[in-house]
């Protein structure tokens, strides 16, 4: 089995990046694979100075078959860097690991990862492998398919990748064609289709819900772990699309994911209990919310 390339994207979080690498290198298939880091360009000249910085630590890093650093010499910002580079590697390659500079790995990821993108390579309906799972109430299975696409730790094909649609407008009209939004939206407890709706307003230039309608609406599937193997330690508020909440917080697996070829259809059992995550968090939210606002009140009258 040929490894496939790791593709990370960095920014200006130095030990962000710091923790993402090092838990990148202790999975045993690090050696053997093949590493490309594309280094975004700055957005003023605040941000030079932080960014020289992980410029110079990736092009330290060692452990890896090979380190290919790409410096963009202007702001591409995430979704452009990500879809620049995830073709990129796809049209050289044939398949990726895609990698954020907040994404911790367990030091089984890339066994998992690899070994299923060998696994599922010939299953056109599998668009891609998700190394994160939400921390829902019961077990899930040791590995289990849910239609759509993710972004914290994943990996795909070139036949998957081509049929990415950028245009927001065309993906929106598509779900609301197909009466599919209901569904998008796991059953009105999560509100994909409103990130969509914003990206399509430019009030995010989210990649991940583009990707994420694009492989809805083809009815592709994507292979979770029962066990999360990623944990976002980007939630401070020091990224983008990032929000200060620990709900997704997540215990990253401390064994390896047994992996066995499953019937190519969605686990309606797991896409439940992704319902009932959502539902809870939302609950959560709303009680954080509430209570901010009370203590606000407060303060006025007081």
């Amino acid at each position: 089995m040929k490894t496939a390339p790791i593709v990370l994207f960095v920014y200006n979080r130095l030990e962000h990046t710091k923790q993402t690498l090092q838990a990148l290198k202790a999975n045993a298939l690090a050696v053997d694979s093949d590493l490309f880091i594309y280094s975004d360009g700055p957005r003023s000249e605040a941000e030079i100075t932080n960014i020289q910085e992980v410029r110079k630590y990736i092009k330290s890093v060692k452990g890896f078959n090979s380190v290919t650093v790409v410096e963009r010499n202007k702001n591409y910002g995430l979704a452009n860097s990500i879809i620049d580079g995830v073709t990129n590697i796809c049209n050289r390659y044939g398949k990726v690991i895609v990698l954020e500079d907040d994404i911790v790995t367990s030091p089984y990821f890339l066994d998992y990862m690899n070994n299923a993108l060998e696994v599922y390579k010939d299953e056109a309906q599998v668009a891609s492998i998700h190394g994160y799972t939400y921390p829902t109430t019961n077990a899930l299975p040791e590995s289990f398919f849910i239609r759509g696409a993710d972004c914290w730790g994943w990996a795909t094909w070139q036949r998957a990748w081509e049929h990415f649609e950028t245009d927001g407008k065309k993906l929106l009209k598509s779900l609301q064609d197909q009466n599919l939004i209901d569904r998008f939206d796991f059953n009105h407890t999560y509100p994909f289709s409103r990130m969509l709706e914003d990206q399509i307003k430019g009030k995010n230039n989210s990649w991940a819900i583009r990707w994420h309608a694009t492989c809805f609406i083809k009815n592709f599937l994507t292979l979770y772990p029962g066990q999360s193997l990623i944990q976002n330690i980007g939630f401070d508020n020091s990224g983008t699309h990032c929000s200060n909440t620990d709900i997704y917080n997540q215990t990253v697996s401390i064994k390896p994911i047994k992996l066995q070829k499953l019937k190519i259809v969605e686990n309606e059992f797991a896409r439940k209990e992704f319902e009932s995550f959502f539902r809870e968090k939302n609950k959560i939210t709303l009680r954080r919310r509430l209570k901010s606002l009370a203590l606000k009140i407060k303060r006025y009258i007081s």
